[in-house]
């Protein structure tokens, strides 16, 4: 990665005199590990409902592989940027040290440990909502709380609020190696659940690790061979048509299909999320998609499974700042589990 120096802050004004600087990852298009470059630039400035953390940890996942390429499409059009990110440093999960507090905020004090969500924190130091930001659990390390907060939400959210998981059910996560798959494992086992992962030959004792009851190698197994039928079927690998989906559930149960993979450059895999919640009127199951809500309410359930130690965040591959663009390149040929750590120091 090349290293320079830019009189551009992470929101593209002008430096001043005397402006903290910092190191940080940065983008001036939409690509991969190609356009990444490891600049020095103006800290942010943040508001009065915001939190200046010093980056300890931040996690890479397909959330923010999407944001930095560009695709599909549809995502520029939800106001990501048209031509090239509104936000030049990537990133969003983050944990570290409080190092400055708005005026309005009330829960953190400078020397806080915290985890959450921020922007831009493939960085020394990132801004971030009060309201998107945690305490970090004491027996949490910031490596395990900085891949946390994305991927752990959106599975917690995809099996209580959108499937509505009750003790004793069976459920069967595909794509149980990756990074909202390695929580979903972990957190159906918390809930009570009989859980199957799917995942490929070489990352079958990885899920297992994570307290799957059972696993099936998807390159020799089909989820519908007729073996088991599942209450609730959390899908995030994208490449299972909805009637192999519909075949592997029970009379009446539940599929949650969390983002897309496999779709085209223009609107990803939303299609197959469109034509489930069509359907669902028709039959008996429930058939739908989950869109991730990034409340203070979520991420707290989540410290207290990360806190009561029934939860472990799976890092997968850990990498320095100025390693970020090999990050992205382990994650697109597919040698991660779970989610890959971006270790920052100051």
């Amino acid at each position: 990665m090349r290293t320079t120096s830019t009189h551009l802050t992470n929101s593209g004004s002008q430096h001043s005199a005397g402006t903290a600087r910092m190191r940080a990852v940065t983008q001036v298009e939409y690509g991969s590990s190609e356009i990444l470059e490891l600049v020095t630039i103006d800290r942010p400035t943040i508001g009065d409902d915001e939190v200046l953390i010093e980056v300890r940890a931040a996690g890479l996942d397909r959330g923010v592989w999407h944001l930095a390429t560009g695709l599909p499409y549809l995502a520029r059009l939800m106001g990501y940027g048209f031509r090239k990110p509104k936000q030049p440093v990537p990133g969003l999960d983050v944990s570290g040290v409080v190092a400055e507090v708005g005026r309005d905020v009330t829960r953190f004090a400078v020397g806080d440990e915290v985890f959450g969500i921020g922007t831009g924190t493939f960085a020394q130091f990132a801004a971030a909502k009060e309201s998107k930001l945690v305490h970090k659990p004491a027996n949490v390390t910031f490596e395990q709380a900085g891949v946390a907060t994305i991927s752990g939400i959106t599975a917690l959210q995809a099996l209580t609020t959108a499937g509505r998981l009750t003790s004793g059910q069976h459920v069967l996560v595909i794509g149980a190696s990756g990074g909202v798959g390695s929580f979903a494992v972990q957190l159906a086992k918390a809930l009570g659940a009989t859980v199957t992962g799917v995942a490929s030959t070489a990352k079958l004792d990885a899920v297992r690790t994570l307290g799957a009851d059972r696993v099936i190698d998807y390159t020799e197994r089909s989820i519908d061979d007729g073996t088991q039928r599942y209450d609730l079927i959390i899908d995030t690998g994208g490449a299972n048509r909805l009637s192999r989906l519909r075949r592997a559930l029970t009379p009446t149960g539940t599929l949650v299909i969390v983002g897309a993979e496999t779709g085209g450059r223009i609107t990803g895999g939303i299609g197959r999320q469109v034509r489930a919640m069509m359907l669902s009127p028709l039959v008996g199951q429930r058939l739908g998609a989950m869109f991730s809500h990034e409340t203070l309410e979520n991420i707290e359930s989540l410290a207290e499974h990360l806190a009561s130690g029934a939860v472990t965040p799976e890092v997968g591959q850990r990498f320095e700042l100025d390693q970020v663009p090999d990050a992205f390149v382990a994650m697109e040929e597919g040698r991660l589990v779970g989610k890959a750590a971006i270790n920052v120091s100051a």
